[in-house]
């Protein structure tokens, strides 16, 4: 008989977990190295990003932080004029579009029977506190016989809460004339500018702007003064003057002035900057001009009366 031929049964392939196993037992290729080169040189640039973004952070903090070197604020209003005996009107204006006003400050009225009535000043305080430090130089004001607008700009007083800064600054003075001429309707050709140390800076820029005011006063104004901020240690860690944008250039608008200026100058100096520092921007002041130096003490204030007083009766409106 024929013998029948055995029939083979087909091999199992091995499972999925078994190629795996003999895999890792055995491996195909060997596992990548890496260079000591490439490990030197991704170091170095993870360091280098890191310095980079630190460096920047000190920028954007130096930035946020840098107006507080130059400008003071203080919110609290500790003092007003009828503290002094004074008559006045707490007024309000440069309304935002839901209506709240943006800056707040004083109306005083001269008394009717004052020779300098028909004038009107509007009074710039300087960078630190707010108009609760003015109140002894609004009396004088009031005294010579003016009627006077004093506000406090955003960031300072009860005004709207803003970062100070000289573009802040000049837009606030430029709401208050706009509040003169526009709201009360008082002549712009009877308006005039009265700073004090950066808020004569700001008065120097905004008369030079406006030529058809009447005049400007200029009490003590600071000849550098972002140099607070350029000066500090920390500017020199940064782009500090890419990063602010204040100058407060005294000889650009004093050469581009065209209405009467009375430049006051005290001695020692009762704020940063020299009292003689605003010499070489009075020589560039084309239209007419007096100047004159008064020692920062209690008994200049009546000097200081009777110079304005002279000088007010030099005007013609």
């Amino acid at each position: 008989m024929p013998r029948r031929k055995a029939h083979r049964k087909p091999a199992t392939p091995p499972s999925a977990f078994a190629q795996a196993w003999d895999g890792l037992r055995t491996p195909s290729n060997p596992p990548p190295t890496v260079s000591a080169r490439w490990l030197l040189t991704a170091a170095g640039a993870s360091i280098v990003a890191a310095a980079i973004c630190a460096w920047g952070a000190l920028c954007l903090l130096f930035w946020q932080g840098s107006w507080q070197l130059l400008y003071h604020p203080s919110s609290a209003v500790s003092r007003t004029p009828a503290s002094a005996g004074m008559a006045f009107d707490s007024v309000s204006f440069a309304t935002t579009e839901t209506g709240e006003p943006r800056l707040k400050g004083w109306w005083i009225a001269a008394d009717s029977q004052a020779n300098a009535s028909r004038y009107t000043v509007l009074y710039l305080h300087g960078q630190d506190g707010n108009l609760s430090n003015t109140v002894d130089e609004l009396v004088l004001l009031h005294g010579v016989g003016v009627n006077v607008l004093a506000f406090d700009y955003r960031g300072y007083g009860q005004s709207q809460f803003q970062r100070p800064s000289e573009a802040r600054w000049r837009e606030d003075a430029n709401w208050a004339l706009q509040y003169l001429t526009a709201t009360r309707h008082i002549p712009a050709g009877t308006i005039i500018l009265d700073g004090r140390g950066l808020g004569a800076d700001l008065a120097l820029e905004i008369a030079a702007q406006h030529p058809e005011l009447a005049g400007v006063v200029l009490r003590s104004p600071l000849e550098a003064p972002v140099d607070a901020i350029f000066n500090d240690p920390r500017a020199r860690l940064v782009p500090a003057h890419l990063l602010v944008r204040d100058r407060y250039d005294l000889n650009a608008p004093a050469a581009a002035l065209r209405i009467p200026s009375l430049w006051i100058a005290e001695w020692p100096s009762p704020e940063s900057g020299s009292h003689a520092g605003h010499a070489d921007a009075y020589e560039r002041a084309p239209a007419r001009k007096m100047r004159i130096w008064l020692p920062s003490t209690s008994g200049a204030w009546q000097d200081l009366a009777s110079a304005l007083s002279r000088w007010l009766g030099d005007l013609h409106p």
